[in-house]
């Protein structure tokens, strides 16, 4: 399939630089996907638009500040000598962090990339965080080790020094509110590099309606990485590599779908990083002869979902709105349906909903 068939046009206003002023204020298309039929409605009318009978699955991963900015300490951590002197590279640095392989390492994209040899150190703050550069990697990756230079934590100078990870069409600098608004309000486990969009338009009260509706809420974790946000650079999407990311389903969460599936309810994922994951634990369940719909435990997901998928598990889906050509346009349209998720976006379009990760949404049904 080509890349290009995954287009749509957005006018640059409508994509969402804030939050609105509360997360539930946002509008909701629904969309049909037997029918295509799409309404235009409100998040707040959520808990009345389903059924009853589902077993909602959201994605419990919490963002760090993954976005550090520092300073270079010098040609591969050796002090000038006199010939080098004039080299010596102490210009400014900046580290996004993209996963923690070990205790004090990480995977990362680094600024200026090309430059930042094996062996360099990048000093942050006044030098009480010191990260070096352990191996160059594929995808422009660099390995990293950190070391603290005082009694504090290196997730605790992360928390300090580090800035919310905004995504690039946020046209701005992260602000102190993006510290509580770029996250869920059931977010648990930090490890994300980006939020689970889908996510931020519950409330607390707005989770008590769904439940007081007879809805069974259940979690996983699955930690926002590359995978989720890198670019398709291939014309097809067959020439794509996804970046895997790691996730961890709860056994309890795993025997709440089974036992859903075995009684006929629905099950509606709350973002594709849920859909991701419990996809990828049903197709390793399925691979290894389990009689389990889904499995349990940590897993790396590598999974690319494009049109032709066979999907297992989910029935319902609440997402956001996706980039053109983008993976996550890619999951939705084998969900829905290529020419009905673009009809639906054209809509959307036309009808001023905000896009992207502080935008608006969509019930797929």
């Amino acid at each position: 399939m080509r890349v290009d068939e995954l287009d749509y046009h957005l006018p640059r206003e409508q994509i969402a630089q804030r939050p609105l002023e509360r997360r539930e204020a946002s509008r909701l298309l629904v969309l049909d996907r037997s029918s295509g039929k799409i309404a235009d409605r409100l998040f707040t009318e959520f808990p009345s638009l389903v059924g009853g009978d589902e077993l909602l699955v959201l994605n419990n991963a919490r963002v760090i500040p993954a976005r550090l900015l520092g300073r270079r300490a010098g040609v591969r951590s050796q002090p000038p000598s006199r010939a080098t002197k004039s080299q010596h590279l102490t210009g400014k640095a900046e580290v996004f962090l993209v996963r923690e392989l070990a205790s004090e390492i990480w995977e990362a994209l680094v600024r200026p990339g090309r430059k930042m040899q094996v062996g360099e150190r990048v000093l942050f703050g006044d030098g009480e965080l010191e990260a070096e550069v352990l191996s160059r990697g594929p995808l422009g990756l660099r390995t990293l080790r950190f070391l603290s230079q005082d009694h504090r934590s290196i997730s605790q100078h992360f928390e300090r020094l580090g800035h919310v990870p905004l995504p690039p069409y946020i046209e701005r600098a992260d602000e102190t509110s993006d510290r509580e608004r770029y996250q869920t309000v059931f977010a648990k486990r930090p490890g994300a590099i980006a939020a689970p969009t889908a996510g931020l338009h519950f409330s607390k009260e707005i989770l008590e309606k769904i439940r007081a509706r007879g809805v069974e809420i259940c979690e996983l974790t699955l930690k926002v990485g590359l995978g989720t946000f890198q670019p398709v650079h291939s014309e097809t999407l067959e020439g794509h590599v996804m970046h895997s990311e790691g996730y961890e389903l709860p056994k309890e969460t795993a025997a709440r779908i089974q036992a859903a599936r075995g009684a006929g309810r629905p099950i509606l994922a709350v973002g594709t990083t849920v859909v991701r994951a419990l996809e990828d634990a049903a197709l390793r369940a399925a691979e290894s002869g389990s009689s389990n719909l889904v499995l349990a435990g940590k897993a790396d997901a590598q999974l690319f979902i494009v049109p032709g998928f066979r999907f297992r598990v989910v029935e319902g889906l609440l997402t956001n709105f996706h980039l053109p050509r983008s993976t996550l346009l890619a999951l939705v349209c084998a969900f829905a349906g290529r020419e009905r998720v673009l009809r639906a976006y054209e809509h959307a379009v036309r009808a001023g909903y905000r896009f992207y990760s502080y935008g608006d949404c969509m019930l797929i049904r």
